[in-house]
């Protein structure tokens, strides 16, 4: 990790006129929080950074987080000609992780990376990674002017982490992380509602997408592994779209004796997009990695083509392999 701070991020900053912010392709909570928390920081200092056009990319995502502020602003289209002075992706491992973005990282001037994902490949002119951090929010906490961080940011800044840590339950959760949650809520924000509406609440057509995935479930390797599908006529027939699989996985995890989830479900393009969980003993980062996806010891995807069912069978012997090396893995 290179040494990068406020300082060094606005003297990045200082040579441009135009800025694009971006995330990962089907952004979560984590990815919209930090890009919507960034960007309302830097409009709040445009005119120290001499700053002209501010812009974020990122696919459509669930109406839950338009509870956010700046999320009426975002570009969920990617037929803007712009070409930026400088590009900044957050909550984003790899080039290819950006989707339709990455023209604008080719095209921009210069480029940073600001993530948190152990598995990140450095891939832009500046990188700053924070493997240890909970969340994307979490670092760009870390890099702000506590002071000049509004309510509206810290709304941002506290969803990011909240989605992440699964409300403060993964083990990716530090102390420092709290301390940040508790410093956050000091700025006024109602974090009660936005963990009901953006995290607990869902719509009914989410809670019956939810128990197809569970009932229809499989248990493999004795018990050990978890896994569920859902493909395109399953959710067409329930009227939902994958913004509205967030929490299957998650869920999945939560059954007791298993060591790790995988959901499945089949994307528009007809490729298979895999969600994994690791309850300890099983680094699914590493496997994510394999199938070149990325992540976080605990929690990682990819994406694969194929059936569902040929996905889940070719990562079983990547399991298996972990299981038989007998070692537990330690806490991100």
């Amino acid at each position: 990790m290179s040494i990068f701070n406020l300082d060094i991020l606005e003297r990045e900053l200082s040579l441009a006129k135009s800025v694009a912010i971006t995330g990962h392709i089907r952004p979560d909570g984590d990815c919209i929080g930090s890009c919507t928390a960034l960007y309302q920081y830097l409009m709040d200092c445009r005119n120290e950074l001499g700053l002209e056009q501010i812009d974020i990319y990122l696919e459509p995502f669930g109406q839950e987080f338009n509870i956010l502020s700046a999320t009426d602003i975002v570009r969920h289209s990617y037929d803007y000609n712009d070409t930026y002075d400088v590009l900044i992706t957050l909550d984003c491992s790899s080039l290819d992780r950006l989707g339709h973005a990455t023209k604008y990282f080719k095209s921009a001037k210069r480029t940073i990376c600001i993530d948190h994902h152990i598995t990140n490949n450095y891939f832009a002119d500046v990188n700053h990674v924070v493997a240890d951090a909970s969340s994307t929010c979490e670092v760009i906490y870390n890099l702000l002017d506590y002071n000049r961080i509004t309510k509206e940011i810290a709304q941002s800044l506290y969803l990011g982490i909240i989605h992440d840590t699964g409300i403060f339950r993964h083990t990716s959760t530090s102390d420092k992380t709290m301390e940040i949650a508790a410093s956050l809520i000091r700025k006024g924000i109602d974090f009660t509602k936005l963990i009901d509406e953006t995290f607990t609440q869902k719509t009914y057509a989410q809670m019956q997408i939810l128990g197809r995935a569970l009932f229809e479930s499989v248990l493999l390797m004795d018990g050990k592994i978890i896994a569920s599908s859902i493909n395109l006529d399953t959710m067409k027939f329930y009227g939902v779209t994958h913004t509205d699989l967030d929490g299957i996985i998650d869920q999945l995890r939560t059954a007791k004796g298993t060591e790790v989830a995988i959901f499945v479900y089949e994307t528009e393009d007809g490729d298979n997009k895999v969600s994994l969980r690791s309850n300890g003993l099983v680094n699914v980062s590493k496997i994510a990695h394999f199938f070149g996806g990325g992540g976080h010891v605990k929690a990682a995807g990819f994406s694969i083509k194929g059936t569902a069912n040929d996905a889940i069978a070719s990562i079983i012997p990547h399991i298996e392999e972990q299981f038989n090396s007998e070692q537990e893995i330690p806490n991100p």
